[in-house]
């Protein structure tokens, strides 16, 4: 008697059956814009810096006309340039940054700094913008650094999720602070409006009085925005009363 033995398709290899499953999640677009990221930013940066020395790299500077044989002074030079890490919606990179020393009326030299890259800056501002827009959404840190982990590369960790955040609460004490004195504001919109936001580690709702004001040329501006948690004449004249002092 002969016995046949068959094994079912479950048992063969899932690499001889099937692609792989996240194959076809390949995205070229995403993959070439981040490639081109990189040598984008490095050339906003050299051309700032070639607008400095009023030269382009191992150039020299024109003189001041045909018939000058004095050439403009040169207002300071190259010297090497350093590794620097950025991270935006673009994921993380690295960047190289052009350094170059300026020269002084005096005579001494200072350190060029771009105004496009600041010294300190490790984000974007649209990237400083998501963590801090997560976190409000009622989001907690680590729920932000994992969702956000994919697109920044796992870059986002508590510490940076908590640096933001304070920035953001400074940015928002000042704009509550900043007069408005030189406003021409003839008219004012109130309104309360419902939002949901982190508070004491929980999610919750919040009630926020809203100020708008109108410009003699018709223009809307935001002037005040406070949590009073009624919408009483109490909590109106309050909000009214601090604006009144800006």
């Amino acid at each position: 008697m002969t016995s046949v033995t068959t094994k079912a398709l479950a048992s063969q290899p899932a690499t001889a059956t099937s692609p792989a499953l996240l194959d076809d999640w390949f995205d070229p677009i995403e993959a070439g814009l981040r490639a081109r990221v990189r040598e984008f930013i490095e050339e906003m940066i050299r051309e700032e810096l070639d607008g400095v020395l009023a030269r382009p790299r191992y150039g020299r500077r024109q003189k001041i006309c045909a018939s000058d044989a004095e050439p403009q002074p040169v207002v300071g030079h190259r010297h090497g340039s350093r590794e620097r890490s950025l991270t935006g919606t673009f994921g993380k990179t690295q960047i190289t940054v052009p350094r170059a020393r300026l020269e002084q009326p005096d005579g001494t030299t200072t350190e060029w700094r771009s105004g496009t890259f600041r010294t300190y800056q490790r984000r974007t501002l649209a990237a400083d913008a998501l963590i801090a827009g997560s976190y409000l959404a009622g989001t907690n840190t680590r729920r932000v650094r994992r969702a956000l982990s994919t697109l920044f590369a796992g870059s986002v960790g508590k510490d940076t999720v908590s640096r933001v955040w304070r920035k953001v609460k400074s940015d928002w004490d000042a704009w509550n602070a900043r007069s408005l004195a030189e406003e021409p504001i003839v008219r004012l919109i109130l309104d309360g409006t419902v939002v949901r936001v982190r508070l004491d580690r929980k999610a919750t709702s919040m009630l926020l009085l809203v100020i708008m004001g109108v410009r003699a040329d018709g223009q809307k501006l935001l002037l005040a925005v406070k949590s009073m948690g009624s919408e009483s004449a109490e909590a109106w004249r309050t909000v009214l009363d601090d604006l009144i002092k800006r």
